[in-house]
């Protein structure tokens, strides 16, 4: 059932300084490196001026763990992948990973970061971590964090109940459409009952450790601790937050619980990546942090994702002049030459708006495709090959855009990775609130061309205007 937003200022007031100088300290006693295994290239969200590499070649996983940094992304783009091309990705990545790890000496933690409504391949892919990294290292995981609070996507949790903010509401993540996925969909209304309906029953909901916004907020730091050093037998935590500054008390009782021998395993948004990766906060970009090339061609903007958002934010983005609209009809998907001749068609458009110094937006038919069969994996394949068609739109270009806004996860990996071929990129920061904006490498199609990574589900009816309308204003 549906509460009012204004719960969220509701609890008692944290000292948040204080608490920051708790967790500096903690965060510089722990040397461990943290390697976040991003599901969809919208992780980034949260940090800046830190490295994504979109392989895990050996020569890239050494280089993360090279850096200054804590923590560095590897880009697997699972949550468009099939149950065997994760089990094949994530087994590559942990024996890389730990394999580096030892040659540079160094421990390292796992995160898995996901989607902040629940989506993607769990309860496999800190299974398939877990049983690595045990094989690997010798150590046993004691238990699985799992924090979905994204405060920049409006997703909070509270009383164990992941919310989705629309307007003055928050409403339970099992009431949306994000838990109607044909993929990755879910019932349950509190976090233990997902836990316990995606593992099928193997972790009760009895079982789960919640860690209360009451304990949080009156910053009862040894009592989270204790809780943290029962925990045995991969069971799972729930960190209930409604601010960063509660994920901050979290992370100082967790550090603590670490440094006393406590080893996890994390599934998280983006939120809890930047505490435990100290990453500070930075203002919103600007066109001249981002346009470092100056071009007279006009942008591209292409849109693959179906939420109900996306839907209305493409609408919106129609009040702008001087922006070209070109639908791709995706209802051709399951005729090859068809729908191949249907992409020719809108890359000829494309390109001639792009060269004429307009921006372009190309959309998908925002009818839902679903496969005869009624197979998830079968639903999944039609999606990809949608994906595929979106991203040949960038990846075909003969003509170099002055920047290229990717909407909806599975479309933006895709475009980062095959169309724009990037191997490591650098985060630049967010264009909007829980929007990421890469640089691309030189190695890339498009070098140091700015490359917003908007997620389907994020930001206001407005937020995709706005976004386009920096880049454009020169």
């Amino acid at each position: 059932m549906a509460i009012k937003a204004e719960v969220l200022t509701s609890f008692k007031t944290i000292d948040e300084a204080y608490i920051d100088g708790l967790l500096e300290k903690e965060i510089a006693a722990n040397n461990k490196k943290i390697v976040v295994l991003d599901d969809d290239p919208t992780g980034v969200q949260t940090v800046h001026d830190i490295s994504v590499y979109t392989n895990w070649e050996k020569e890239s996983i050494r280089q993360g763990f090279e850096e200054e940094n804590h923590l560095f992304y590897i880009l697997t783009n699972s949550r468009g992948f099939t149950v065997e091309q994760t089990t094949k990705a994530h087994h590559e990545i942990a024996a890389v990973v730990d394999e580096v790890a030892k040659e540079t000496g160094k421990e390292y933690i796992f995160i898995s970061r996901s989607d902040s409504t629940l989506r993607g391949h769990y309860p496999l892919e800190t299974q398939l971590l877990k049983a690595d990294y045990e094989k690997y290292t010798g150590s046993t995981i004691d238990g699985e964090i799992m924090c979905p609070f994204f405060k920049e996507g409006g997703r909070f949790t509270i009383d164990n109940v992941h919310y989705v903010k629309y307007g003055d509401e928050l409403v339970p993540a099992n009431e949306t459409e994000f838990a109607k996925d044909k993929t990755f969909g879910y019932t349950a209304s509190t976090m233990p009952e997902y836990i316990e309906e995606k593992t099928k029953g193997e972790y009760k909901a009895s079982d789960v450790t919640c860690i209360s916004l009451e304990d949080i907020h009156n910053m009862d730091i040894d009592k989270i601790e204790a809780q943290l050093m029962e925990v045995k037998d991969f069971n799972k935590i729930i960190v209930n937050a409604v601010d960063y500054v509660d994920v901050k008390v979290f992370c100082v009782a967790l550090y603590r619980a670490m440094a006393k021998g406590k080893v996890f395993m994390f599934r998280t948004a983006a939120a809890i990546v930047k505490v435990m990766g100290a990453v500070t906060d930075q203002p919103l970009l600007s066109r001249d942090q981002m346009v470092v090339k100056e071009t007279e061609n006009g942008g591209i903007i292409v849109v693959g994702s179906h939420t109900e958002k996306t839907t209305k934010q493409v609408e919106c983005l129609k009040e702008l002049q001087d922006l070209e609209f070109i639908e791709l009809d995706a209802t051709l998907v399951k005729d090859d030459a068809a729908f191949e001749a249907e992409v020719e068609r809108c890359l000829a458009k494309e390109e001639e708006c792009i060269r004429a110094g307009k921006t372009v937006c190309c959309y998908t038919t925002r009818a839902l495709i679903t496969a005869d069969t009624g197979d998830k994996e079968d639903e999944l394949r039609l999606s990809v090959k949608i994906s595929d068609a979106v991203q040949s739109l960038v990846g075909r270009l003969s003509v170099t855009p002055s920047f290229v806004i990717a909407k909806g996860g599975i479309t933006s990996s895709d475009v980062g990775t095959k169309a724009l071929a990037v191997k490591k990129a650098n985060v630049l920061g967010q264009i909007r609130p829980g929007i990421p904006v890469w640089q691309t490498g030189e190695e890339s199609r498009f070098p140091l061309t700015p490359y917003v990574i908007f997620p389907g589900n994020v930001g206001e009816i407005t937020t995709l205007k706005e976004a386009v309308e920096v880049l454009m204003n020169k």
